[in-house]
């Protein structure tokens, strides 16, 4: 059970790295409101369940299979100190080392992402390769929702418990919309625990902006006996004032008045 200490540590964590997603949407057109939806979940991945080794490598492997939602991931490694906080507003652009999506210029990216419905199958040969290796290292796997629409996804999942892959860990951020519109007017994806349990793995739906409910989540998930698919449900644009829990969050640019509003209530929640 995680302390309330170690809680207000991660909700810290998130805070940051919405703020540090804001730098790039004030600065250019991005995928905000998948960033945003998913900093609760990536907070307590990246600061708590998944491991490093001594140089700072990962010892886990995560797959970002929402490859759209990097800017999530490069504020991770901001955090860890493994990219400038300088180069996050300059992400996509020429020169930078820092892609629009996944890139293995950037640091601790282990597959390039960005066409979606990919990852989890990369994922499954990952895991079953550790498997057979009798290591202890576990791959997760981050998905989005309008994401399941792609058959490839299935497929994996249908692989996964054939081979008993209790290292394996996909967690859905379920935050309703995708690029065209809402999940269920483009083609509805819910009940979306209902199919995991289908497909034979364990599934543990959460609230995803709970920061105990995300982090109990993934200690019972890192004890599965088998693949486990946290379905975290969440808001797009969590934390964006008049932009969150809407169509426009998955690809924009904030005003300068709307990043000034948005770190003010980023602050007023800590």
């Amino acid at each position: 059970m995680t302390d309330e200490t170690e809680i207000r540590e991660l909700q810290q964590r998130a805070l940051s790295l919405r703020r540090h997603i804001v730098s790039i949407a004030s600065a250019q057109r991005s995928h905000l409101g998948g960033s945003m939806s998913s900093a609760d979940l990536m907070a307590a991945l990246f600061f708590r369940f998944l491991r490093f080794d001594s140089n700072g490598r990962m010892h886990d492997h995560f797959l970002l299979s929402k490859g759209h939602a990097v800017h999530v991931y490069h504020a991770c490694m901001v955090e860890l100190e493994q990219i400038a906080a300088s180069e996050l507003p300059l992400s996509g652009t020429s020169g930078s080392r820092l892609g629009g999506h996944p890139t293995l210029r950037a640091p601790g990216v282990e597959f390039a992402t960005g066409s979606l419905g990919h990852a989890l199958s990369v994922g499954v040969g990952i895991a079953l390769a550790e498997a057979l290796n009798q290591s202890d290292r576990r791959t997760v796997v981050l998905l989005g929702d309008g994401e399941l629409q792609e058959g490839s996804v299935w497929e994996a999942a249908f692989c996964a418990p054939h081979f008993g892959l209790r290292n394996l860990i996909a967690i859905v951020d379920a935050n309703e919309f995708q690029a065209s519109g809402s999940t269920a007017e483009i083609m509805a994806v819910e009940p979306i625990a209902e199919k995991w349990l289908a497909f034979r793995w364990q599934v543990i739906e959460i609230d995803g902006h709970d920061m105990r409910a995300v982090a109990d989540a993934l200690d019972e998930a890192g004890r599965g006996s088998g693949p486990v698919a946290i379905v975290a449900h969440t808001v797009k644009g969590k934390g964006t004032p008049g932009v969150e829990g809407t169509g426009r969050a998955h690809y924009t640019r904030l005003t300068a008045e709307e990043a000034e509003e948005t770190l003010a209530a980023l602050s007023a929640a800590r």
